[in-house]
């Protein structure tokens, strides 16, 4: 077969119907790619959380993402604030908040605690390390 042929071949191969097994074409729709057309991101907290003295590197930004996910999910768009409430709580004597305050105050022992755990979960607690929340 010369060059000329295999590239200008004159007669068609005949077209072989393509059958899909239900299988494959349940894969393909699972595969269909995502449209975000009129979903509304998810809204952050503006926070910073930062693990601080831990000795290892790796799983840092894991454990990081982890503490926060959790802190999220106890807190959801509460999480400054019940860190504000706390502080306060923290600084002043209970007759000078308000009952609002310190629950709030009560709900961020909790769900620090339990990002905390979640955090440290794959890292294994060390007694210096220690997860920094800061407000943006």
């Amino acid at each position: 077969m010369t060059q000329a042929e295999l590239f200008h071949s004159t007669e068609a191969a005949p077209a072989q119907p393509v059958t899909v097994s239900s299988e494959v074409r349940e894969a393909r729709e699972e595969d269909a790619p995502f449209h975000f057309e009129g979903i509304e991101p998810e809204r952050r907290a503006p926070y910073i959380v930062r693990l601080v003295d831990y000795p290892a590197v790796d799983g840092l930004k894991v454990a990081e993402q982890r503490f926060r996910r959790e802190l999220d999910r106890q807190l959801g768009a509460d999480v400054v604030p019940a860190l504000r409430a706390f502080q306060n709580a923290s600084e002043s004597g209970e007759s000078e908040l308000t009952k609002d305050e310190m629950a709030l105050a009560k709900r961020w022992i909790k769900a620090f605690d339990a990002a905390r755990t979640a955090g440290f979960r794959e890292l294994g607690d060390t007694d210096e390390a220690f997860f920094d929340v800061r407000p943006v």
